[in-house]
C-alpha cells in the first residue's frame, strides 16, 4: 500500500560520545523517510535534561523538526519556564508533555501532579504557538487500575490544551480503535497517533511489554520463541508483523505513525519502505 500519513520517530539521548556520533548517522538515515518530526525522551525526574536539550539541538541543526519530551515530575514553574524559554530562543515550538516516570525511591515532588497540569501551565504561560503532544494508552496506563479513570485523565489533557496525542506502543489494533472511539465520546477530539515499536530486539521488547501490561499476541510470541537464535527469521517475521499492523491502522483512519526507534534505523526504515511501496 502507499503510505499516506505523516510519520515521526523517537530517540533517547545517547550516554556516550560514540552514541552521539551514531545518532547523527541514524538521524540522516531516517530523515530520508521525510518525518514530520523527531521526538527526544526525558529521563526519570528530568535526569537527562541537558542530554535531551543537546540531542534536540543536534536534530534541529541537521535541518529537522525536533520535539523534546518534558516531564512534570519534580519540576517547578520556574524551571519549566527556563527550559521552554531556551527552546523558544532556538525556534523549537513542539513539545511532548508528560507526567514522567518517578525516579526510583522517590515520591512525587514539584509544582505539578499530572500531565494535564503541565499542559494547562504551558498554555497559560507560553501562549498558543506551541504544538503540545501528550501520551495515550490504548491498553490503559500500567499504574491505573480503572480504565474509566485512565480515559478521563486523557480527556483532561486534551481539554487542557493538547493538540494531539502519541500512544504507548501496542500490537492489537482493536485496542487503538476502541480507545479513539471511547475518548471521542468524552469530547477529546485531538488526533491520536499510534506509537509503533518495531521488533529491534524481541527479548527486550517482550520485557518492555510485560512491564507495562502490553499484549503481544500469543501466536506472535510463540513464533518468535520458536525461531530461538535465528536472528534473520526473527527480524523478517517482526517486520512482517509490524508492517501489517501499520497497514491496518492506516486503513482504519490513523492520522499518523510514530516509531519508537531505539536509536536504530534499519528495521524502522524497512517498514517505512514497505508502507510506501
Amino acid at each position: 500500500m502507499s503510505q499516506s500519513v505523516p510519520i515521526s520517530f523517537e530517540f533517547f539521548p545517547p550516554n556516550t560520545p560514540v552514541g552521539d556520533e551514531k545518532l547523527k548517522t541514524v538521524v540522516q538515515e531516517l530523515g530520508a523517510a521525510k518525518p514530520e518530526f523527531f521526538s527526544v525522551t526525558y529521563g526519570a525526574g528530568g535526569s537527562t535534561r541537558e542530554k535531551t536539550f543537546n540531542t534536540v539541538m543536534a536534530i534541529a541543526a541537521a535541518g529537522f523538526e525536533a520535539a523534546p519530551h518534558l516531564s512534570c515530575v519534580g519540576a517547578t514553574r520556574e524551571s519549566l519556564q527556563e527550559i521552554m524559554a531556551g527552546y523558544r530562543e532556538r525556534n523549537i515550538h513542539r513539545i511532548v508533555a508528560l507526567r514522567g516516570d518517578m525516579p526510583s525511591g522517590t515520591h512525587m515532588a514539584g509544582d505539578f501532579r499530572v500531565a494535564a497540569d503541565l499542559v494547562r501551565f504551558i498554555r497559560e504561560t507560553q501562549g498558543p504557538d506551541w504544538h503540545i503532544e501528550v501520551a495515550a494508552y490504548p491498553e490503559y496506563h500500567p499504574e491505573q487500575r480503572y480504565a474509566a479513570r485512565d480515559l478521563a485523565h486523557y480527556a483532561d489533557k486534551v481539554k487542557a490544551g493538547a493538540n494531539s496525542a502519541i500512544t504507548q506502543f501496542f500490537f492489537n489494533p482493536d485496542a487503538y480503535f476502541h480507545f479513539v472511539e471511547a475518548t471521542r465520546k468524552l469530547g477529546a477530539e485531538a488526533p491520536v497517533v499510534p506509537g509503533i515499536m518495531p521488533f529491534h530486539n524481541y527479548a527486550k521488547i517482550a520485557q518492555f511489554a510485560m512491564r507495562d501490561g502490553i499484549e503481544i499476541p500469543r501466536w506472535v510470541a510463540l513464533k518468535m520463541e520458536g525461531y530461538m537464535d535465528d536472528v534473520a527469521s526473527i527480524r523478517a517475521f517482526g517486520i512482517d508483523v509490524v508492517s501489517a499492523l501499520c497497514e491496518k491502522l492506516i486503513k482504519g483512519g490513523a492520522p499518523g505513525l510514530h516509531f519508537y526507534t531505539m536509536n536504530q534505523s534499519a528495521v524502522t526504515l524497512e517498514i517505512c519502505k514497505r508502507l510506501a511501496a
